[in-house]
């Protein structure tokens, strides 16, 4: 019997698509509505600080389905569209041109966007930000060969358009608060590594500083820093994070805190709506934490995770968090969850000089999370060391001659 219960998702990206494919893959024969804010139909992102900016991957390679996908699939793909209220008493949303759109159960996966330095100079030309496949095009346009590129944040997108940036020819200075990069996420030891691997590569560092102000009449000439310092810019590109889009949800009186909160089945607090992808700040049953991870694994399976939920099956999302990085020579992997605080010991496996290693994040023996450098077809047995919850010998940990299998238990 066809059933005629109408669903609609809110956000068009990679966890919004995947939501859609996976309803019909379980068998549902209702209305599917996706809506998305951009004109592009969904598109991965990991490409947008990596391949596409260095011409490495084709365009449309990017996209979660071909453009006919939707079409045969009998998924209503609204581009263009952008969800402005979200009425849950009369079940409904509203786009911007007036439109309205009937939910049985509806899925929000609105994403986040890049934040802004609020700083004089930031509305000139040649001051971007990387979230979108149009901001990628724009950047990548702009790494001529020559070019003085002036990137602000070292986190992984700064990091990333830095390679991509000298790769093309760019004379590339990064401009960090903090001492080093990544320091909050991987720490002083693992930090170290990312930046002898720039410094390498050529590019400049300033840490420890403020950028005040960019400089130029229509377009970005300098970055002029609070001690006093002048970087002459071409491009300056703006990396110092992302914010959920939770306006919606928080204006239809959803509970929010630092995303949209949902449980281990991204159900948010209306039983009708659930949350996927960067917006959801999930319970994760295995941390015993609330985490909300921005990034492409997660919007890859988080959104047909929600999709099992609005169609009644049971789910219990549980996954690790996952993300990977391309640098130059350098190629990582990383498993698991190790906020500041919660370690007590970093265990390399090989040398961090010789540009192929594991390091685990461990707490009282046991492994919270592992990043695999050069080293691959690992993060199985790291992420069931991780699962296991396990003490393990931190010295066979750190020896490469002992397999890493071998150290879980079984039974």
């Amino acid at each position: 019997m066809t059933q005629q219960r109408p669903f609609v998702i809110v956000g068009a990206g990679l966890a919004g698509a995947r939501a859609a494919q996976m309803l019909r893959e379980e068998g549902f024969d209702g209305r599917i509505v996706l809506l998305g804010e951009e004109t592009e139909r969904p598109y991965e992102r990991p490409a947008l600080s990596k391949g596409l900016l260095l011409r490495t991957t084709e365009r449309d390679s990017v996209h979660v389905h071909d453009a006919g996908w939707y079409a045969n699939h009998d998924v209503d793909l609204r581009t263009d569209t952008r969800v402005t209220a979200l009425d849950r008493r009369s079940r409904q949303v509203t786009a911007a041109d007036g439109q309205r759109f009937h939910y049985d159960r509806l899925l929000l996966a609105t994403g986040s966007r890049a934040r802004a330095l609020p700083i004089p100079g930031a509305h000139l030309d040649g001051v971007l930000r990387l979230r979108t496949l149009a901001d990628s095009d724009r950047i990548s346009d702009a790494l001529v060969d020559g070019a003085n590129v002036v990137i602000v944040g070292a986190g992984w997108i700064g990091l990333e358009v830095a390679a991509a940036a000298r790769t093309r020819g760019a004379t590339v200075t990064v401009v960090e608060t903090a001492d080093l990069p990544l320091q909050r996420v991987l720490g002083d030891q693992l930090a170290t590594v990312f930046a002898d691997l720039h410094r390498a590569h050529g590019v400049t560092f300033h840490f420890g500083a403020q950028v005040h102000e960019f400089q130029g009449a229509n377009r970005v000439t300098a970055v002029l820093l609070a001690d006093g310092t002048v970087l002459p810019a071409d491009l300056v590109v703006v990396g110092v994070g992302v914010q959920p889009n939770t306006e919606l949800a928080e204006e239809a009186g959803l509970a929010v805190d630092n995303g949209v909160l949902v449980d281990d089945t991204l159900r948010t607090s209306d039983p009708d709506i659930w949350a996927a992808g960067d917006l959801a700040n999930a319970h994760h049953p295995l941390l015993g934490t609330r985490v909300r991870v921005e990034h492409w694994a997660n919007a890859l399976h988080s959104g047909p995770a929600a999709a099992r939920g609005m169609l009644g099956q049971a789910v219990s999302y549980d996954r690790l968090p996952y993300f990977y990085t391309d640098q130059y020579e350098l190629g990582m992997e990383y498993t698991g969850h190790a906020p500041p605080g919660s370690y007590d010991r970093v265990v390399v496996r090989g040398e961090l000089t010789s540009g192929e290693f594991i390091a685990f994040w461990t707490a009282q023996g046991r492994v919270l999370a592992g990043m695999n450098v050069n080293v691959w077809e690992v993060t199985g047995p790291i992420r069931q060391l991780i699962r296991s919850r396990q003490h393990v010998d931190l010295d066979r940990l750190a020896d490469p001659t002992v397999a890493l299998d071998s150290l879980i238990r079984q039974g």
